[in-house]
């Protein structure tokens, strides 16, 4: 979910009327890639009530998304990971291996000087099958994720800014339900080479099926972060992010740093 905006604008940071990833497209023959590392831990769930106990539960993962222009409005996309996922006892599970991989791409509809929508969709395929293990639930079965994009460009008094609203049908097989995802990112380059990041992240389940606590579920995270422009195509990033609101879902925390580099 994360890596969709985890690197939204590093076009942003140098030239202020043209952002890349998120909803825009690469131009033609130009490719970038963002490297993340993402931890977060939780002890809690939301319930329906309020939150309760649980087992720890600890993930960390790092992806490589990388996306290359084709055309300026066909961008292809790979998205590998690892991920290390403990919960403590009485669970007692662990796992470390690949997560999931993602192929697909994503296309320009309509694009003008300040304004791009796009649509994109990926084929995510599991590093694992192993249903038995606790700490690989909700990462063995093959998904689609399609979604509908839609990015502007504008300024906040002389500060150059953006928004990146998405909506996405996650569709799930083998017992897991399909979600609908609705995320949404602001941006402002603050100083010349300072970008701030605003995310939200919202996931809500489509039925019950498989999942970690029964039922149904739903969850709401929100995203902080900061992105220092070290070179022209070199920008690190680094931040924080938490699980707000839900239902049948963890309250995680947890922490991102990433580095992105375009070529």
């Amino acid at each position: 979910m994360l890596k969709y905006f985890v690197g939204s604008v590093i076009g942003l940071l140098s030239v202020p009327s043209a952002a890349w990833a998120g909803a825009w497209t690469l131009p033609e023959g130009t490719g970038q890639w963002f490297a993340t590392i993402t931890a977060d831990d939780a002890t809690r769930y939301f319930n329906g009530s309020g939150l309760a106990s649980t087992p720890r539960y600890d993930k960390d993962e790092a992806q490589l998304l990388i996306e290359y222009g084709l055309t300026d409005r066909l961008t292809a996309i790979v998205d590998p990971g690892l991920q290390h996922i403990d919960i403590a006892a009485p669970t007692s599970a662990e796992r470390t291996g690949l997560g999931y991989t993602e192929f697909g791409a994503r296309y320009g509809f309509i694009q003008d000087p300040t304004w791009v929508f796009s649509g994109q969709a990926t084929l995510r395929v599991p590093g694992t099958t192993d249903t038995s293990n606790p700490a690989a639930v909700g990462y063995t079965d093959v998904e689609a994720d399609l979604r509908l994009l839609l990015g502007h460009n504008f300024k906040i008094g002389d500060l150059p800014a953006f928004f990146d609203v998405e909506v996405a049908e996650r569709v799930r097989t083998a017992g897991y339900p399909s979600e609908f995802h609705g995320d949404a990112t602001i941006g402002v380059k603050v100083l010349p080479r300072w970008l701030l990041l605003a995310q939200s992240f919202n996931v809500v389940s489509e039925g019950s099926g498989i999942s970690i606590f029964g039922g149904s579920y739903e969850y709401y995270k929100l995203q902080l972060s900061a992105v220092y422009e070290v070179t022209p195509t070199w920008s690190v990033q680094g931040g924080g992010f938490t699980t707000y609101a839900g239902r049948n879902a963890l309250q995680e925390n947890g922490a991102i740093f990433g580095v992105w580099h375009r070529f």
